[in-house]
């Protein structure tokens, strides 16, 4: 992102917190069902005091989705007494911490370096499909009358294509809106060590004379929202995409599917300093 002094934005981890659920010391940020409301709070309060945005008694709000994996985004100047439903944040308003949570879907920052203003969305493949990120750099342009050219971004930590396993259904839908679809997956045979050792046991009468293995079908999430960034504008050297994939890194980072569903939530969080 540069160095913004007004600019306040992290991407969180699994460690560093009170949160016993997930392991030791886990820094859940999401009230989930396995984990105290006290804990989560506990983490938060630890999170935002390490952006730096506690000061003495007084705390910048924290203002968050209740997540549904769609397209909506919600412009925000306060902080609302419960949750939206969307998966998208803007404000130009100083003092509010924007937020979106993930345990392997991708959290998306996008800072307007010009007019002082930020978005958070939360990009998983339903999400993605129906363009959240391509969408949420348009409603800047329409909220702040943002110029994509002053415009960075920087796509979170999230599953990557080594192990984002979809069905091809999935592909069908990208294939279905995107020209580029096709391009942003990838497939792997199955190996089978007893097909290899005696390939005579699965002949068919069929041509091409055996029978086909089973294809895994996988999909590079981070290169779909790097694209949309691009379509809307976005200059290829102002998106930065280098986190971990979540999957690859469960010490690390909370994951879906490597923690089989019990799990906690990172956050992607941006705001903006008041008189910087």
């Amino acid at each position: 992102m540069g160095k913004l002094p007004w600019l306040v934005h992290a991407f969180s981890t699994r460690t560093g917190g009170v949160s016993r659920a997930y392991g030791g010391n886990a820094l859940n940020l999401g009230f989930t069902t396995h984990d105290t409301r006290a804990a989560v709070d506990k983490n938060r309060q630890l999170f935002l005091k390490k952006l730096g945005v506690v000061h003495g008694q007084k705390t910048w709000p924290l203002v968050t989705l209740r997540q549904i994996h769609s397209d909506l985004i919600h412009y925000v100047d306060h902080a609302p007494e419960r949750p939206p439903a969307g998966d998208g944040l803007i404000t130009d308003v100083p003092g509010l911490l924007i937020a979106v949570q993930a345990a392997d879907c991708l959290p998306v920052i996008v800072v307007d370096k010009k007019r002082r203003a930020v978005g958070v969305f939360h990009a998983g493949w339903r999400g993605t499909v129906r363009r959240i990120v391509e969408k949420g750099v348009g409603e800047m342009r329409r909220q702040f009358g943002s110029d994509p050219r002053d415009l960075v971004a920087a796509i979170g930590p999230g599953i990557q294509g080594c192990c984002y396993e979809v069905g091809e259904e999935v592909r069908t839908r990208f294939e279905s809106q995107f020209a580029y679809g096709a391009s942003l997956f990838r497939e792997v045979k199955q190996s089978d060590p007893v097909r290899e050792k005696y390939p005579l046991l699965f002949l068919t009468a069929r041509a091409p004379g055996h029978s086909e293995l089973p294809v895994k079908l996988f999909l590079d999430l981070v290169e779909a929202n790097r694209r949309q960034l691009l379509d809307a504008g976005v200059a290829l050297k102002n998106i930065t995409a280098s986190a971990p994939c979540t999957a690859c890194h469960p010490e690390l980072l909370f994951s879906f599917r490597a923690d089989k569903g019990v799990t906690g939530r990172q956050m992607g969080v941006a705001g903006i300093r008041a008189g910087e």
